[in-house]
């Protein structure tokens, strides 16, 4: 089988999956994200915004051709911890407080005012297999 090459068919640095997220406030759910996860990148207007967490990549785009549509993100970041705070203190909602998971995550759940739930971890120790961390 012959391998293709990525050149041939996805942008230069950009990833191959990439969420998208469709809402009414594009400005608003920007600056939260920007804020909770210091994500990179800033609104376009006739394009969809794409903002940069880490090596991550979500687009943020408004609902003038979609309707409403959130997403559930698990986030890999450097503090769980610090990252819950800045969350709740940006108006999201807690769902789950910074906890040690047996898979060796420490994570916590929270969802936002578009839609989204995001699973934020900082992987600690242990196993680190897929489909472990999505769990609860």
């Amino acid at each position: 089988m012959r391998k293709s090459s990525r050149r041939s068919f996805v942008p230069k640095g950009s990833p191959r999956v990439i969420p998208r997220i469709f809402t009414d406030d594009v400005r608003a759910l920007i600056a939260f994200i920007t804020r909770v996860f210091r994500a990179e990148g800033s609104y376009q207007r006739e394009f969809p915004t794409q903002l940069r967490i880490g090596d991550a990549v979500i687009m943020i785009s408004d609902t003038s051709f979609r309707k409403p549509m959130g997403a559930f993100l698990y986030v890999y970041v450097e503090d769980t911890d610090a990252t819950y705070r800045r969350a709740v203190r940006a108006g999201a909602r807690s769902v789950e407080p910074p906890a040690d998971m047996p898979y060796g995550d420490r994570r916590c759940m929270f969802d936002d005012n578009w839609g989204n739930t995001w699973q934020v971890a900082t992987h600690k120790s242990g196993p680190a297999k897929a489909g472990h961390h999505t769990s609860g």
